[in-house]
């Protein structure tokens, strides 16, 4: 698991263990969501999108989506590529949203999650990357 792509970032906010983990949260749950959806879906109607507060999260609700994820990959294992890093995933996120304490997601909070759904496939494979090259290798192509 690669973390290292975080020192790209500028923003004081995303140097600190919240930042992280709200990013890293939004990652998850915006490939989740791109996998629930399936390839060519639209991902505004997956049910994961559909319970995700953009831009009024605190951290209740983030929390509680992120406690439904061992649950929500058991039930899409069949069909979801990938859980076994999704949970590496999750586990990291969690991992620093405790590391930060009581501090509330607040407007770079928000903004953090927002970035990693949005760009979730991407930053999926960045955190990933030699399964995505391994997955290239088998399948000719990275997957969708």
């Amino acid at each position: 698991m690669n973390l290292e792509f975080f020192s790209k970032f500028h923003d004081p906010y995303m140097q600190t263990p919240s930042g992280q983990g709200a990013f890293l949260a939004g990652v998850l749950l915006g490939y989740m969501a791109s996998r629930q959806a399936g390839q060519g879906g639209d991902i505004s109607q997956s049910p994961l999108f559909k319970q995700i507060q953009f831009g009024r999260m605190d951290m209740i609700n983030l929390k509680r989506l992120l406690s439904r994820v061992p649950t929500l990959l058991a039930a899409y294992r069949e069909n979801m590529k990938y859980t076994g890093l999704m949970a590496q995933l999750s586990a990291s996120a969690t991992e620093m949203m405790l590391q930060a304490g009581d501090e509330e997601l607040g407007v770079n909070g928000n903004f953090a999650l927002a970035a990693g759904f949005l760009n979730a496939r991407s930053y999926f494979w960045d955190i990933f990357p030699v399964s995505q090259a391994s997955n290239q290798s088998e399948e000719g192509e990275e997957e969708a």
